[in-house]
């Protein structure tokens, strides 16, 4: 049988309803005038043709539906859960006195004038460099902490010029001796940049004092402190350390970092 041109077919290439947005383009003579598009003669070609035009309108449609949308709007590769936000421990705030502060240092309160000196005086460590005696000005520090510090060489005092109330996180001291170490590092206790071993702060032994009044706080050599924190805007204090122990004595221990939690003074 002989097969004839396409374009001695005695019936025209059926019209297909093809969408606007992909139809071929038309030529530029009188085909375009009727705005017919110009398909491929080749019956195969023309197969093809419009198997591509199904395939670029069903990607179309799929691209513009809510579904895939939202799909590549919420399923981002690689993308990892937000971290949980750490938990806050409220502590309620005790009064600082000789009696209640004592396992963490001295409250050191106004005497007579011409008293000797005494157990009741600030019994100071200063002997491991130069002592430094300044006004230490702070400015927004609020009732919350999440990291505690030490000082392994010097005893620290710490007063508010006023007798404004403020206050201040501590622990007891958790130094180690060298000889209680014998040699092994357990999984608690840690070496500190500064050089010496301690054990880090459990956060159920962290309590926070309440300073009022004309009295300072002396701290023992190693108490873990965190402050001073206050409710006024601005406060001023005098310190008493080292010259240098903010540059060579100064051991932190990070409550998120460590255990999740970030502490609060229930005031």
């Amino acid at each position: 049988m002989k097969r004839l041109p396409i374009h001695h077919l005695p019936h025209p290439p059926p019209k297909f309803a093809v969408p606007a947005a992909v139809r071929p383009p038309t030529s530029i003579g009188s085909a375009s005038l009727s705005g017919r598009p110009i398909f491929p003669a080749c019956p195969q070609s023309r197969s093809l043709y419009f198997h591509a035009l199904r395939i670029r309108y069903s990607t179309k449609f799929i691209k513009n539906s809510s579904s895939y949308q939202h799909q590549m709007a919420t399923a981002t590769p690689g993308e990892s859960a937000t971290p949980s936000s750490p938990a806050v421990v409220k502590l309620k705030p005790i009064e600082a006195t000789p009696e209640s502060f004592q396992e963490f240092g001295q409250v050191v309160e106004a005497s007579p004038d011409g008293d000797e000196f005494g157990p009741r005086d600030a019994q100071l460590d200063l002997s491991h460099g130069i002592p430094r005696f300044y006004i230490m000005h702070l400015e927004d520090r609020p009732l919350k902490f999440s990291t505690i510090t030490h000082h392994a060489s010097v005893t620290q005092c710490l007063g508010s010029i006023g007798g404004h109330v403020w206050y201040l996180g501590v622990a007891k001291p958790s130094i180690l001796d060298p000889i209680e170490i014998k040699g092994t590092v357990g999984a608690d206790v840690v070496q500190s940049h500064c050089g010496h071993f301690y054990l880090p702060p459990a956060i159920d032994d962290v309590c926070v004092f309440r300073i009022s009044g004309p009295k300072f706080l002396k701290l023992n050599r190693g108490t873990w402190h965190a402050g001073p924190l206050f409710l006024e805007k601005r406060m001023d204090f005098y310190n008493l350390e080292l010259s240098n122990t903010n540059v060579v004595d100064h051991t932190t221990h990070n409550f998120v970092k460590k255990n999740k939690v970030v502490c609060s003074i229930d005031e």
